[in-house]
């Protein structure tokens, strides 16, 4: 048990998963926060919590610099926080709006649903351009058919994929090495 605990007392992953849980709780804020103001929670409107994402990770790597790192920030730390974070908070988040959606209100799971079904049959007539009649019916029964568990699966791949390009931006404005190419060696 002490190996184990040995093991998550390393600064990195302590202030990883520390801000990773923070990030998942502000993200689920923002999806209560769309829930109350009426509008669909599960719609593309949520790509905007990534703002909360790149807000924490930032944040993130700034405390580890300023308090671990004696100013420097290695660029594989930078990269290892902000997906760490971003795996937990993604985790974080899918599971709790899972469970909000099957023990609270599952209306905003069968409204997602029927937005996806609208958005399939209205482009119905381009879809069946590049898709056969069976394939789109594949297509329409597959949605129709999701679980409420889906949306874990989708929360973890959608965050993984839009931060790539975020973690990278704030690794590299963060970064600061005590060693390089451009250092005065004098």
């Amino acid at each position: 048990m002490k190996s184990i605990l040995r093991y998550f007392d390393k600064p990195l992953l302590k202030v990883s998963l520390v801000f990773g849980v923070i990030t998942g709780l502000l993200a689920f804020a923002f999806f209560l926060g769309l829930y109350a103001l009426k509008i669909m929670p599960l719609g593309n409107i949520r790509a905007f919590d990534m703002g909360v994402f790149a807000i924490l990770i930032s944040g993130a790597c700034w405390y580890f610099r300023k308090t671990y790192g004696g100013g420097y920030l290695h660029l594989w730390e930078a990269l290892t926080m902000g997906y760490v974070i971003t795996c937990v908070a993604a985790i974080l988040n899918g599971w709790l709006i899972y469970l909000f959606i099957t023990q609270i209100d599952p209306s905003v799971f069968t409204d997602y649903i029927t937005a996806g079904l609208d958005l399939l049959t209205a482009n119905r007539k381009d879809q069946l351009s590049y898709l056969s009649e069976a394939e789109f019916m594949k297509l329409f029964n597959e949605v129709r058919d999701n679980d409420p568990s889906i949306v874990i699966k989708n929360e973890i791949s959608q965050k993984l994929l839009l931060s790539i390009i975020p973690i990278l931006i704030i690794t590299l404005i963060f970064r600061k090495q005590d060693y390089g190419v451009f250092q005065n060696k004098s």
